[in-house]
């Protein structure tokens, strides 16, 4: 797995390209490793992915945002019409540090 720190959040990204295996050793990873920070997941390496993989990911990104934190995938192979409403999804990383960027904002004014 590549991770990039920054200041406000943390980019992870798959090197196995297995996503089934990705998703389920971030469901272990995020709370324990990554708690108290946002986190972007770059799935662009993923160009046929589908919604049965973004689902995969949808119980990590409950739980982390139930923590006050972000949580953004970032991939631009999926229809946005198909992706639930409880899940952050946007085609470009830097459109995903910006959606990090008004969350953090948003909680600052208490929202």
């Amino acid at each position: 797995m590549k991770i990039k720190n920054h200041d406000n959040f943390v980019v992870l990204e798959d090197e196995q390209y297995d996503i089934a295996d990705f998703a389920s050793f971030l469901e272990y990873q995020i709370p324990n490793k990554y708690k108290g920070q946002n986190v972007i997941v770059n799935l662009l390496s993923y160009d046929s992915m589908t919604l049965q993989d973004l689902l995969l990911f949808l119980k990590t990104s409950n739980l982390h945002r139930k923590t006050k934190q972000s949580f953004v995938l970032v991939n631009d192979a999926l229809n946005p019409d198909e992706i639930p409403m409880e899940m952050i999804v946007v085609p470009t990383v830097q459109e995903a540090e910006d959606i990090i960027e008004m969350e953090e904002i948003e909680r600052d004014l208490g929202f």
